[in-house]
């Protein structure tokens, strides 16, 4: 099994990803599209960095990150399309898509390390 080792870049990428998460998790509840968004996140999350027993999932890393990369893209273009930009009420909006963007540039740096 390959281990995942877990520093500083790593541990922005969980932070901004739970962050990331937990908004859409918690912003429009219930809204179908908001949980299911916040679960992909976390899903993700897993499969990046969770130690388990999955050769798989060791084997696939690379493709997981670009995945990872891919998704939260599609999320800020989403946005882009149909979220609220009005201000003071879209304010949660553009914090989420800095988190975002900063999430993507970490998870880029990542993939050229390893």
């Amino acid at each position: 099994m390959t281990s995942v080792r877990i520093g500083g870049l790593e541990i922005g990428v969980i932070i901004l990803t739970l962050a990331t998460a937990l908004i859409h998790l918690t912003l429009n509840f219930p809204d179908v599209m908001f949980i299911l968004n916040g679960l992909g996140y976390l899903s993700l999350l897993a499969a990046l960095f969770l130690r388990v027993p999955i050769p798989m999932l060791a084997q696939k890393r690379a493709l997981i990150r670009w995945a990872f990369i891919a998704f939260t893209a599609i999320t800020i273009l989403g946005w882009l399309a149909i979220g609220d930009k009005t201000l003071p009420n879209g304010m949660v909006g553009y914090i989420t898509k800095a988190i975002e963007i900063i999430l993507i540039a970490l998870l880029f740096i990542e993939a050229r390390k390893k």
